[in-house]
């Protein structure tokens, strides 16, 4: 029985969601990440990371900060308050322009961002010309040519003009925003409530993402504040400090990690939207008329920074921006293949001199840059690199994911997770609880956890299933100390992904171990030269 194609794409959809939702319970199983609030029902697009996922968070965070601090001499660090005068966010534009276009399903009563309801349309022309061209691919082996194919097939070049007419409209749309013309699309393209089936749509509406509270201590003298929706600002209100205390010279950059809030109407996909969620902003101040050049160095280094990781060259795409921020002349995002399409990471933005300008004026406080070659004060350009933390642990964790056919015919479910982000980079075991093998397995813990973390595993179960229990959770080394260790001093070493296992001296652990499972190790395959 043949399958039709449309039947086909829908059961690749569907194997994606299958992945994706195991992907999802594995985070609660062994300890990555939970349901805010679990037990009292929880807070939809809440999440608390567990005593797994907050290391691999760390890991992340730290590979980052320090590709950012050691590896360039003129990029510092700060910690900015989430609080900040309100003031900043009626400079920065928020206030008045952080909003989203939202239409409603009259049946299904709920409620979606008509951008992302166009975009998804428009990944789907894509899609489609894409398996055109793998089916054509693979019937055709070593004599495809692919380029000739696009040209000429006819499936192919039917898409690709859908796609590229509603991408023109969506673009134009776009602009305003044109909320009437969104619409339009929407209804015009046939686009469905994925929970009802119908098109039974609202008009669309703007609608702001800042959450606000209140500070002060009497009803009649608080200040309406907000939690901030970014990290940057706290970077460019200080910039000017930075600059004076580091008597640093342009270009420099200055970089922070924090938490932002963004009352997302649209949160969905586990952590990859959330309400609450950590970012790693760079805001690299340079002349005015160089941005460009440090806007397209920051695209091939932070590139650099992901492909390091070893998932893949082929997984990372760039997408430009259509519709520019109010403060940008240049945007690209850094898109990672999810088990639900190509999705956003990070954002390189070159946000020319609006953020400090605006500051500026709404403070009546100079904070122009003094250059001593050139003996004149003027305003910075600035290059921002902006990177989820939240959405790069989810990268990682959704590329690591594997199920492992063995030949004994058992399935093992086991975390590729880079190595020098695994939360635990060797777990011991004694085979059992008798001659000393405890004391000796927790000697050897002892040894190594100065240098990586390393756990203790206690012989109640069999060895293979506490191997198990470490390839769930992306252990990269396992060491197993028998009865012919005390002899020997030796001990069996298991490598987490081909599961080869060698009998290695005690004394050669730290060696075999440590280079591979080091954020230096990651580090020095970026090689940045300034």
């Amino acid at each position: 029985m043949y399958l039709c194609r449309k039947e086909i794409e829908q059961k690749i959809i569907m194997a994606q969601e299958d992945v994706f939702k195991k992907i999802v319970s594995h985070c609660k199983e062994y300890g990555f990440v939970f349901p805010s609030s679990e037990i009292y029902d929880g807070l939809a697009a809440v999440y608390d990371y567990g005593q797994n996922g907050v290391e691999l968070k760390n890991n992340i965070k730290e590979y980052w900060w320090k590709s950012m601090v050691l590896l360039h001499n003129n990029i510092v660090g700060i910690d900015a308050s989430i609080f900040m005068h309100p003031t900043v966010w009626k400079a920065s534009g928020h206030v008045d322009a952080f909003n989203d276009p939202l239409i409603d399903n009259r049946d299904s009563k709920k409620r979606y961002r008509a951008d992302v309801l166009i975009e998804d349309q428009i990944a789907k022309y894509d899609e489609k010309i894409e398996k055109e061209v793998a089916k054509a691919a693979k019937k055709f082996g070593d004599s495809f040519e692919e380029g000739k194919f696009r040209e000429t097939n006819i499936r192919v070049l039917e898409n690709q003009k859908k796609r590229d007419a509603l991408h023109e409209r969506y673009t134009q749309a776009m602009q305003g925003p044109d909320l009437e013309a969104l619409k339009q699309i929407i209804i015009d393209e046939g686009i469905v409530d994925p929970i009802s089936g119908t098109k039974n749509w609202t008009d669309v509406r703007q609608f702001n993402l800042m959450f606000s509270t209140e500070v002060g201590s009497l009803s009649d003298q608080t200040n309406k504040i907000y939690l901030r929706p970014e990290t940057a600002q706290g970077i460019f209100v200080n910039y000017l400090n930075v600059q004076k205390t580091g008597r640093m010279k342009l270009p420099f950059g200055i970089c922070q990690i924090g938490k932002a809030f963004r009352n997302e109407i649209v949160a969905r996909q586990f952590v990859f939207r959330m309400r609450e969620f950590e970012q790693m902003e760079m805001q690299f101040f340079c002349q005015p008329g160089t941005e460009m050049k440090w806007f397209e160095y920051w695209k091939k280094h932070r590139l650099a920074w992901h492909k390091a990781l070893g998932m893949g060259d082929e997984n990372y795409r760039f997408h430009d921006h259509e519709k520019l921020a109010h403060y940008a002349n240049a945007a690209t995002d850094i898109e990672f293949h999810m088990p639900f399409g190509f999705k956003e990471v990070e954002g390189i933005h070159s946000r020319t001199d609006f953020d400090l300008s605006q500051h500026e004026k709404f403070s009546g406080r100079s904070i122009k840059y003094f250059d001593p070659d050139k003996n004149e004060n003027y305003t910075p350009y600035d290059v921002e690199t902006s990177i989820g933390v939240d959405r790069m642990f989810l990268s990682v964790l959704c590329h690591s994911y594997t199920e492992e056919q063995l030949e004994n015919g058992e399935t093992r479910v086991v975390l590729k997770l880079p190595e020098a982000l695994a939360p635990v980079k060797c777990a011991v075991f004694p085979l059992d609880k008798k001659d000393g093998l405890p004391e000796l397995a927790q000697q050897i813990v002892d040894d190594l956890k100065f240098h990586f973390n390393t756990h203790y595993g206690d012989p109640k179960d069999s060895i293979g299933k506490r191997y198990r229990r470490q390839d769930a959770v992306g252990t990269p080394f396992c060491v197993t100390v028998d009865h012919d260790t005390p002899k020997d001093h030796k001990v069996t070493l298991r490598y987490r992904d081909t599961m080869k296992q060698e009998r290695v001296d005690i004394d050669a652990l730290r060696g075999i171990m440590e280079e591979r499972v080091s954020i230096s190790s990651l580090l020095k395959k970026l090689n940045v030269k300034e």
